[in-house]
Protein backbone atom coordinates (compact mmCIF):
# COMPACT_ATOMS: atom_id res chain seq x y z
CA UNK A 1 0.00 0.00 0.00
CA UNK A 2 2.86 2.38 0.85
CA UNK A 3 4.59 1.74 -2.48
CA UNK A 4 1.31 2.29 -4.34
CA UNK A 5 0.70 5.52 -2.40
CA UNK A 6 4.19 6.81 -3.25
CA UNK A 7 3.71 5.94 -6.93
CA UNK A 8 0.29 7.63 -6.87
CA UNK A 9 1.81 10.87 -5.55
CA UNK A 10 4.75 10.68 -7.98
CA UNK A 11 2.56 10.05 -11.05
CA UNK A 12 0.08 12.80 -10.16
CA UNK A 13 2.94 15.12 -9.25
CA UNK A 14 4.73 14.55 -12.56
CA UNK A 15 1.51 15.10 -14.53
CA UNK A 16 0.81 18.38 -12.73
CA UNK A 17 4.48 19.48 -12.82
CA UNK A 18 4.63 19.06 -16.60
CA UNK A 19 1.38 20.98 -17.06
CA UNK A 20 2.30 23.91 -14.81
CA UNK A 21 5.83 24.04 -16.22
CA UNK A 22 4.30 24.69 -19.65
CA UNK A 23 2.53 27.78 -18.29
CA UNK A 24 5.62 28.78 -16.30
CA UNK A 25 8.22 28.59 -19.07
CA UNK A 26 6.11 30.53 -21.58
CA UNK A 27 5.18 33.17 -19.00
CA UNK A 28 8.88 33.66 -18.26
CA UNK A 29 9.70 33.64 -21.97
CA UNK A 30 7.21 36.46 -22.64
CA UNK A 31 8.21 38.58 -19.64
CA UNK A 32 5.25 37.88 -17.35
CA UNK A 33 6.04 37.80 -13.62
CA UNK A 34 5.35 34.46 -11.94
CA UNK A 35 4.56 34.99 -8.25
CA UNK A 36 4.37 31.31 -7.31
CA UNK A 37 4.92 27.95 -8.96
CA UNK A 38 3.23 25.30 -6.85
CA UNK A 39 2.80 21.53 -7.05
CA UNK A 40 -0.18 20.53 -4.93
CA UNK A 41 -2.85 22.56 -3.16
CA UNK A 42 -3.52 23.56 0.44
CA UNK A 43 -0.89 24.39 3.09
CA UNK A 44 2.72 24.66 1.89
CA UNK A 45 5.02 21.86 3.03
CA UNK A 46 8.07 23.40 1.40
CA UNK A 47 8.73 26.72 -0.29
CA UNK A 48 11.73 28.56 -1.70
CA UNK A 49 11.87 32.20 -2.70
CA UNK A 50 14.11 32.76 -5.69
CA UNK A 51 16.69 35.54 -5.25
CA UNK A 52 16.94 36.15 -8.99
CA UNK A 53 13.20 36.66 -9.51
CA UNK A 54 10.01 37.18 -7.50
CA UNK A 55 8.96 33.57 -8.01
CA UNK A 56 8.26 31.37 -4.99
CA UNK A 57 8.50 27.61 -5.58
CA UNK A 58 6.20 25.48 -3.40
CA UNK A 59 5.19 21.91 -2.67
CA UNK A 60 1.81 21.80 -0.94
CA UNK A 61 0.06 19.22 1.22
CA UNK A 62 -2.71 18.06 -1.14
CA UNK A 63 -1.15 16.47 -4.27
CA UNK A 64 -4.27 16.90 -6.40
CA UNK A 65 -3.34 19.78 -8.62
CA UNK A 66 -1.05 22.76 -8.71
CA UNK A 67 -0.90 26.30 -9.99
CA UNK A 68 1.27 28.93 -11.61
CA UNK A 69 0.33 32.33 -10.17
CA UNK A 70 0.87 35.03 -12.81
CA UNK A 71 1.00 38.80 -12.50
CA UNK A 72 -2.22 40.32 -13.81
CA UNK A 73 -4.58 37.55 -12.72
CA UNK A 74 -5.67 39.69 -9.76
CA UNK A 75 -8.08 42.38 -11.10
CA UNK A 76 -7.14 44.80 -8.28
CA UNK A 77 -5.89 47.99 -9.96
CA UNK A 78 -3.28 48.67 -7.26
CA UNK A 79 -1.81 45.22 -7.71
CA UNK A 80 -1.81 45.61 -11.51
CA UNK A 81 0.05 48.93 -11.20
CA UNK A 82 2.87 47.28 -9.19
CA UNK A 83 3.76 44.97 -12.08
CA UNK A 84 2.79 47.22 -14.99
CA UNK A 85 4.29 45.92 -18.23
CA UNK A 86 4.87 42.50 -16.66
CA UNK A 87 1.18 41.52 -16.26
CA UNK A 88 -0.26 38.82 -18.46
CA UNK A 89 -2.93 41.30 -19.58
CA UNK A 90 -0.21 43.68 -20.83
CA UNK A 91 0.93 41.13 -23.42
CA UNK A 92 -0.38 40.64 -26.99
CA UNK A 93 -3.26 38.20 -27.37
CA UNK A 94 -1.16 35.56 -29.16
CA UNK A 95 1.34 35.48 -26.27
CA UNK A 96 -1.47 35.16 -23.72
CA UNK A 97 -2.94 32.33 -25.78
CA UNK A 98 0.39 30.47 -25.82
CA UNK A 99 0.84 30.91 -22.06
CA UNK A 100 -2.64 29.43 -21.49
CA UNK A 101 -2.32 26.67 -24.10
CA UNK A 102 1.17 25.38 -23.37
CA UNK A 103 0.11 23.80 -20.09
CA UNK A 104 -1.84 21.19 -22.04
CA UNK A 105 0.71 21.43 -24.84
CA UNK A 106 3.45 20.21 -22.49
CA UNK A 107 1.15 17.41 -21.27
CA UNK A 108 0.72 16.21 -24.85
CA UNK A 109 4.43 16.49 -25.64
CA UNK A 110 5.38 14.64 -22.45
CA UNK A 111 2.85 11.86 -23.16
CA UNK A 112 4.42 11.39 -26.60
CA UNK A 113 7.93 11.19 -25.10
CA UNK A 114 6.82 8.66 -22.46
CA UNK A 115 5.17 6.44 -25.09
CA UNK A 116 8.23 6.78 -27.33
CA UNK A 117 10.49 5.71 -24.43
CA UNK A 118 8.20 2.75 -23.67
CA UNK A 119 8.37 1.73 -27.34
CA UNK A 120 12.18 1.84 -27.31
CA UNK A 121 12.47 -0.12 -24.05
CA UNK A 122 9.68 -2.68 -24.34
CA UNK A 123 8.90 -2.68 -28.07
CA UNK A 124 6.24 -0.91 -30.11
CA UNK A 125 2.92 -2.83 -30.33
CA UNK A 126 1.08 -2.59 -33.64
CA UNK A 127 -2.05 -0.41 -33.47
CA UNK A 128 -4.01 -2.28 -36.17
CA UNK A 129 -7.11 -4.15 -34.91
CA UNK A 130 -6.18 -7.50 -36.46
CA UNK A 131 -7.80 -10.58 -34.91
CA UNK A 132 -5.12 -12.96 -33.61
CA UNK A 133 -7.39 -15.58 -32.07
CA UNK A 134 -11.00 -16.80 -31.96
CA UNK A 135 -12.09 -18.39 -28.67
CA UNK A 136 -13.69 -21.81 -28.98
CA UNK A 137 -17.33 -21.95 -27.89
CA UNK A 138 -17.95 -18.21 -28.31
CA UNK A 139 -20.16 -16.44 -30.90
CA UNK A 140 -17.31 -15.14 -33.07
CA UNK A 141 -16.25 -18.70 -33.86
CA UNK A 142 -19.64 -19.68 -35.34
CA UNK A 143 -20.18 -16.34 -37.10
CA UNK A 144 -17.43 -16.85 -39.67
CA UNK A 145 -14.88 -14.41 -38.26
CA UNK A 146 -11.32 -15.72 -38.76
CA UNK A 147 -7.83 -15.12 -37.49
CA UNK A 148 -6.23 -12.41 -39.64
CA UNK A 149 -9.45 -10.44 -40.17
CA UNK A 150 -8.97 -6.71 -39.59
CA UNK A 151 -11.83 -5.00 -37.72
CA UNK A 152 -13.06 -1.92 -39.58
CA UNK A 153 -16.26 -1.09 -37.67
CA UNK A 154 -18.17 -2.04 -34.55
CA UNK A 155 -21.81 -1.13 -35.11
CA UNK A 156 -21.56 2.35 -36.67
CA UNK A 157 -18.21 3.20 -35.08
CA UNK A 158 -15.11 3.29 -37.28
CA UNK A 159 -12.21 1.34 -35.77
CA UNK A 160 -8.95 3.23 -36.41
CA UNK A 161 -6.82 1.87 -33.58
CA UNK A 162 -6.63 -1.42 -31.73
CA UNK A 163 -7.78 0.36 -28.56
CA UNK A 164 -11.04 1.34 -30.29
CA UNK A 165 -12.32 -2.24 -29.97
CA UNK A 166 -12.31 -2.18 -26.15
CA UNK A 167 -13.53 1.44 -26.18
CA UNK A 168 -16.64 0.73 -28.26
CA UNK A 169 -17.25 -2.57 -26.47
CA UNK A 170 -17.41 -0.53 -23.24
CA UNK A 171 -19.83 2.18 -24.42
CA UNK A 172 -22.11 -0.01 -26.56
CA UNK A 173 -24.89 -2.21 -25.16
CA UNK A 174 -23.23 -5.61 -25.51
CA UNK A 175 -26.33 -7.44 -24.38
CA UNK A 176 -27.73 -6.81 -27.88
CA UNK A 177 -26.55 -7.98 -31.30
CA UNK A 178 -23.32 -6.34 -32.45
CA UNK A 179 -22.38 -5.69 -36.07
CA UNK A 180 -18.69 -6.25 -36.78
CA UNK A 181 -17.31 -5.20 -40.17
CA UNK A 182 -13.99 -6.79 -41.11
CA UNK A 183 -11.46 -6.78 -43.94
CA UNK A 184 -10.75 -10.38 -44.96
CA UNK A 185 -7.37 -11.68 -46.10
CA UNK A 186 -8.62 -11.68 -49.72
CA UNK A 187 -9.34 -7.92 -49.37
CA UNK A 188 -13.13 -8.37 -49.34
CA UNK A 189 -15.20 -6.60 -46.68
CA UNK A 190 -17.79 -8.56 -44.74
CA UNK A 191 -20.17 -7.63 -41.93
CA UNK A 192 -21.14 -10.15 -39.25
CA UNK A 193 -24.01 -9.82 -36.80
CA UNK A 194 -22.96 -11.45 -33.53
CA UNK A 195 -24.91 -12.05 -30.32
CA UNK A 196 -22.39 -11.65 -27.45
CA UNK A 197 -22.22 -14.43 -24.87
CA UNK A 198 -22.74 -13.66 -21.19
CA UNK A 199 -19.83 -14.91 -19.10
CA UNK A 200 -17.86 -14.13 -15.96
CA UNK A 201 -14.81 -11.87 -15.94
CA UNK A 202 -11.64 -12.65 -13.97
CA UNK A 203 -13.09 -10.57 -11.10
CA UNK A 204 -16.30 -12.63 -11.05
CA UNK A 205 -18.56 -10.00 -12.64
CA UNK A 206 -20.96 -10.79 -15.46
CA UNK A 207 -20.12 -9.33 -18.87
CA UNK A 208 -20.73 -10.01 -22.55
CA UNK A 209 -18.03 -11.35 -24.87
CA UNK A 210 -17.65 -11.88 -28.63
CA UNK A 211 -14.80 -14.33 -28.26
CA UNK A 212 -12.08 -12.60 -30.28
CA UNK A 213 -8.45 -12.10 -29.30
CA UNK A 214 -6.42 -9.05 -30.28
CA UNK A 215 -2.78 -9.52 -29.36
CA UNK A 216 -0.69 -6.90 -31.17
CA UNK A 217 2.56 -7.73 -32.92
CA UNK A 218 5.47 -6.04 -31.15
CA UNK A 219 8.09 -4.32 -33.30
CA UNK A 220 11.38 -2.71 -32.33
CA UNK A 221 13.37 0.26 -33.53
CA UNK A 222 13.64 4.05 -33.29
CA UNK A 223 11.18 4.89 -36.07
CA UNK A 224 8.78 2.10 -35.06
CA UNK A 225 8.72 3.65 -31.58
CA UNK A 226 7.97 7.10 -33.01
CA UNK A 227 5.13 5.63 -35.07
CA UNK A 228 3.78 3.79 -32.03
CA UNK A 229 3.90 6.92 -29.83
CA UNK A 230 2.11 8.98 -32.49
CA UNK A 231 -0.70 6.48 -33.08
CA UNK A 232 -1.05 5.49 -29.42
CA UNK A 233 -1.46 9.12 -28.40
CA UNK A 234 -3.99 9.49 -31.21
CA UNK A 235 -5.88 6.51 -29.76
CA UNK A 236 -5.87 8.14 -26.31
CA UNK A 237 -7.22 11.38 -27.77
CA UNK A 238 -10.00 9.45 -29.50
CA UNK A 239 -10.87 7.61 -26.27
CA UNK A 240 -11.15 10.85 -24.33
CA UNK A 241 -13.33 12.67 -26.85
CA UNK A 242 -15.52 9.58 -27.38
CA UNK A 243 -16.08 9.18 -23.63
CA UNK A 244 -16.81 12.91 -23.22
CA UNK A 245 -19.29 12.73 -26.09
CA UNK A 246 -20.90 9.64 -24.53
CA UNK A 247 -21.35 11.55 -21.26
CA UNK A 248 -23.53 14.08 -23.08
CA UNK A 249 -25.51 11.41 -24.97
CA UNK A 250 -26.04 9.33 -21.83
CA UNK A 251 -24.14 6.24 -23.02
CA UNK A 252 -21.66 6.80 -20.18
CA UNK A 253 -22.88 7.81 -16.71
CA UNK A 254 -21.17 10.45 -14.56
CA UNK A 255 -21.05 7.72 -11.90
CA UNK A 256 -18.49 5.88 -14.04
CA UNK A 257 -15.98 8.74 -13.84
CA UNK A 258 -12.94 8.29 -11.60
CA UNK A 259 -11.26 10.77 -9.29
CA UNK A 260 -8.19 10.52 -7.05
CA UNK A 261 -9.42 7.38 -5.25
CA UNK A 262 -10.12 5.66 -8.58
CA UNK A 263 -6.69 6.70 -9.91
CA UNK A 264 -5.08 5.29 -6.76
CA UNK A 265 -6.75 1.92 -7.46
CA UNK A 266 -5.58 2.02 -11.08
CA UNK A 267 -2.00 2.80 -9.95
CA UNK A 268 -2.14 -0.25 -7.67
CA UNK A 269 -3.21 -2.48 -10.56
CA UNK A 270 -0.61 -0.96 -12.91
CA UNK A 271 2.16 -1.47 -10.33
CA UNK A 272 1.49 -5.21 -10.29
CA UNK A 273 1.69 -5.32 -14.10
CA UNK A 274 5.11 -3.67 -14.25
CA UNK A 275 6.95 -0.53 -15.34
CA UNK A 276 5.63 -0.64 -18.92
CA UNK A 277 2.04 -0.33 -17.67
CA UNK A 278 3.04 2.49 -15.30
CA UNK A 279 4.60 4.41 -18.20
CA UNK A 280 1.40 3.93 -20.21
CA UNK A 281 -0.63 5.18 -17.24
CA UNK A 282 1.49 8.37 -17.03
CA UNK A 283 0.88 9.01 -20.74
CA UNK A 284 -2.83 8.30 -20.31
CA UNK A 285 -3.15 10.74 -17.39
CA UNK A 286 -1.20 13.44 -19.25
CA UNK A 287 -3.54 13.17 -22.24
CA UNK A 288 -6.59 13.12 -19.95
CA UNK A 289 -5.45 16.22 -18.07
CA UNK A 290 -4.68 17.96 -21.36
CA UNK A 291 -7.98 17.16 -23.05
CA UNK A 292 -10.09 18.04 -19.99
CA UNK A 293 -8.23 21.32 -19.52
CA UNK A 294 -9.00 22.26 -23.13
CA UNK A 295 -12.74 22.11 -22.47
CA UNK A 296 -14.24 25.64 -22.71
CA UNK A 297 -15.35 25.55 -19.08
CA UNK A 298 -14.57 28.25 -16.46
CA UNK A 299 -11.45 27.55 -14.35
CA UNK A 300 -10.01 25.30 -17.10
CA UNK A 301 -7.36 26.53 -19.52
CA UNK A 302 -9.96 26.09 -22.25
CA UNK A 303 -12.25 28.51 -20.39
CA UNK A 304 -9.50 31.12 -20.28
CA UNK A 305 -8.77 30.57 -23.97
CA UNK A 306 -12.49 31.05 -24.65
CA UNK A 307 -12.29 34.52 -23.07
CA UNK A 308 -9.36 35.33 -25.35
CA UNK A 309 -11.48 34.31 -28.35
CA UNK A 310 -14.35 36.50 -27.08
CA UNK A 311 -11.88 39.38 -26.69
CA UNK A 312 -10.70 38.90 -30.28
CA UNK A 313 -14.28 38.84 -31.61
CA UNK A 314 -15.56 41.87 -29.64
CA UNK A 315 -12.37 43.89 -30.03
CA UNK A 316 -11.89 44.55 -26.32
CA UNK A 317 -11.08 42.43 -23.26
CA UNK A 318 -13.71 41.09 -20.90
CA UNK A 319 -13.64 42.83 -17.51
CA UNK A 320 -11.04 41.01 -15.32
CA UNK A 321 -13.49 41.12 -12.37
CA UNK A 322 -16.24 39.47 -14.44
CA UNK A 323 -13.87 36.84 -15.82
CA UNK A 324 -12.45 36.01 -12.38
CA UNK A 325 -15.95 35.72 -10.91
CA UNK A 326 -16.98 33.28 -13.65
CA UNK A 327 -13.81 31.23 -13.12
CA UNK A 328 -14.46 31.18 -9.35
CA UNK A 329 -17.99 29.83 -9.93
CA UNK A 330 -16.59 27.22 -12.31
CA UNK A 331 -14.00 26.18 -9.72
CA UNK A 332 -16.72 25.69 -7.08
CA UNK A 333 -18.71 23.51 -9.50
CA UNK A 334 -15.58 21.44 -10.19
CA UNK A 335 -15.05 20.91 -6.44
CA UNK A 336 -18.67 19.69 -6.12
CA UNK A 337 -18.13 17.30 -9.07
CA UNK A 338 -14.87 16.07 -7.51
CA UNK A 339 -16.63 15.31 -4.21
CA UNK A 340 -19.37 13.41 -6.08
CA UNK A 341 -16.85 11.40 -8.14
CA UNK A 342 -14.72 10.63 -5.07
CA UNK A 343 -17.80 9.41 -3.17
CA UNK A 344 -18.62 7.03 -6.05
CA UNK A 345 -14.98 5.84 -6.15
CA UNK A 346 -15.17 4.97 -2.45
CA UNK A 347 -18.45 3.09 -2.96
CA UNK A 348 -16.84 1.02 -5.75
CA UNK A 349 -14.09 -0.08 -3.34
CA UNK A 350 -16.72 -1.87 -1.28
Amino acid sequence: MIVTLILFFVILGVTVLVHEFGHFIFAKMFGVDVFEFSIGMGPALFSHQSKKSETKYSIRAIPLGGFCSLAGEDPDEKELAKTKGRNIQDKPLIKRFLIMFMGVGFNFIFAFLVLFAAGLIYGAPSKEAVITGVTSGYPAETSGIEVGDKILKINDHKVTFLDDVSLYSAIEDMSKDVKVEVLKSDKTVKTYTITPKKSLTTTGKEAYFLGIELKPQVERGFFKSIKYAFFQEGALFKQMYTVLGSLFTGKVSVKELSGPVGIYSIVGTARKQGAETLLYLIALLCVNVGVINLLPFPAFDGGRILFLIIEKLKGSPVSPKVENTIHAIGFILLIILMIFVTFNDILRLF
